[in-house]
């Protein structure tokens, strides 16, 4: 995705762009918008809200709230500019059923972070 207007990001700031595109993509269908890695290594850009998702049934046009993580350095976007990804995706809808009590599960009610990491034991390197 390309930016069809300049603008100027201060450290810290962040401004939403447009793209000039609108699509129209089939039911079953969503397009996510996500960071480019090049702007995020080199100047710190990112997406603010990534992956935005486009659905099946928008028509306007897309987009892009960029953000400056930079703590000192502006960034300047100029016209045709590339800022984003889209990822066009098949996507399946869920039907959810009202239920009283769910089945039990390894993890169970075990919160955010729970899984995949574990604390350095004393004496181990962190």
């Amino acid at each position: 995705m390309v930016a069809a207007e300049a603008v100027e990001l201060a450290p810290g700031q962040r401004a939403t762009v447009g793209t000039g595109v609108s699509i129209a993509l089939p039911d079953g269908y969503a397009a996510f918008v996500v960071p480019r890695s090049g702007l995020a290594s080199k100047h710190g850009i990112t997406i603010v809200n990534s992956p935005g998702t486009v659905d099946a049934g928008y028509r306007g046009e897309i987009r892009v709230t960029l953000l400056n993580t930079d703590a000192s350095l502006p960034y300047s976007v100029a016209v045709g500019d590339r800022i984003a990804q889209l990822i066009i995706s098949p996507v399946t809808r869920a039907v959810f059923i009202p239920i009283n009590t769910l089945p039990e599960s390894q993890r169970g009610a075990s919160g955010f972070g729970s899984t995949g990491y574990s604390a350095p034991q004393s004496g181990e390197n962190a």
